[in-house]
């Protein structure tokens, strides 16, 4: 293998000039950052279009699970085993329907605002309004998660085995959710 002072020789014999050095590859800063946030590079509108894009792009990929979860949740009531199930199998039913309606509504919510504020100034406005609604939908995602397995388990095991896996289900979601991402942001995790 060739060290990088020989290329740099090697290029210069060959051009009469000496080559330049590459730059060293380093991880890119996360420019959300509040100590990069004056980057010299990036202007605030670019910025801004940056994080609305990356803001659009997580929300695409939340949005078809929870819009899947919310059509198959439509047809459950119509099977005909849905008439024999308990009124506690009922309540967690209805309350993962509720809570994907609600995630639905939060995920999509950004697009409606920004079509309404488009070219009206308002993209700070937008970003903030949109990061809000994102987390408040993962809330109801979770939610929606967690009644659904608790739903589905009770229905096919009972309560206990439905106890078991809800906790499980709400233990992994909370700390890879909210848990782990507040550590990193906090500091507390590297």
């Amino acid at each position: 293998m060739v060290s990088r002072a020989a290329r740099n020789r090697n290029v210069s014999t060959l051009t009469g000039r000496e080559a330049a050095p590459r730059a060293e590859h380093r991880p890119v800063a996360d420019r959300e950052d509040p100590a990069d946030a004056s980057e010299p590079d990036e202007s605030a509108d670019a910025r801004q279009n940056r994080q609305l894009t990356e803001l659009l792009n997580e929300l695409r990929v939340a949005l078809p699970g929870v819009q899947m979860m919310f059509g198959f949740l439509l047809a459950v009531p119509f099977s005909q085993r849905f008439a024999g199930i308990s009124s506690t199998q009922q309540s967690l039913y209805y309350t993962a329907f509720l809570a994907a309606a609600a995630a639905s509504v939060c995920f999509i919510a950004p697009t409606a605002f920004h079509r309404i504020v488009w070219q009206r100034g308002a993209k700070g406005r937008l970003l903030g309004v949109s990061n809000v609604l994102a987390i408040i939908g993962t809330v109801f995602l979770a939610a929606a998660i967690t009644a659904v397995v608790l739903f589905i388990t009770s229905y096919l095991y009972g309560s206990s085995w439905a106890a078991l896996a809800g906790g499980s289900i709400v233990a992994a979601l909370v700390s890879l959710w909210y848990v782990l991402p507040l550590a990193v942001r906090l500091g507390a995790y590297h």
